[in-house]
């Protein structure tokens, strides 16, 4: 088996994401956590561009490790958290995790299974970006505009419980 450039570059990011995601769940600290779900969200954004994919790639950077990780971490900063840990599952969310588990690694043999190698020729990353452009501001324009609002009502939403839990406070002194 010989490897190609092509072939490191996907093994270098794949591993890097699944890092970051293990990294994820396994860290203390919320910002670090984040800092660990941008890693994923990046490595998956160069999993895109080597699928000839550059508009959900840019999409990627731009949506997930720049909004919704700076949405993230206001809502940290916006509410207060305690520091307190959780006593750790017992038999029965075990069982459900080995059985989620299971399930995913079925549904991954699913697809490795079904997959065709040998596929015919497509036209989709012949510009790609303008497809998806004219599609999303034709087609899709409502979801992509409430998209935008429900992103917007989440940010206010979280100012609003960080106001009345200062109030609250404030009211106790």
């Amino acid at each position: 088996m010989t490897f190609s450039g092509e072939l490191l570059a996907f093994i270098i990011l794949a591993i890097t994401a699944v890092i970051g995601g293990v990294l994820l769940l396994n860290l203390n600290k919320v910002v670090h956590m984040v800092v660990a779900l941008i890693l994923t969200f990046v490595s998956i954004a160069g999993i895109f561009v080597m699928l000839s994919a550059e508009f959900v790639a840019v999409v990627q950077i731009l949506i997930y490790a720049g909004s919704i990780t700076i949405i993230m971490l206001f809502g940290i900063m916006l509410t207060r958290h305690r520091e307190t840990t959780e006593a750790k599952g017992g038999g029965l969310r075990k069982i459900l995790l080995l059985l989620g588990v299971l399930g995913f690694a079925f549904a991954v043999y699913i697809g490795i299974y079904n997959l065709d190698l040998n596929p015919q020729e497509s036209t989709l990353h012949v510009n790609n970006v303008e497809q998806i452009g004219m599609a999303l501001y034709t087609k899709y324009i409502i979801p992509f505009e409430l998209t935008s609002v429900v992103l917007l009502v989440a940010l206010i939403g979280a100012i609003v419980l960080a106001k009345k839990d200062d109030e609250k406070e404030a009211n106790k002194e």
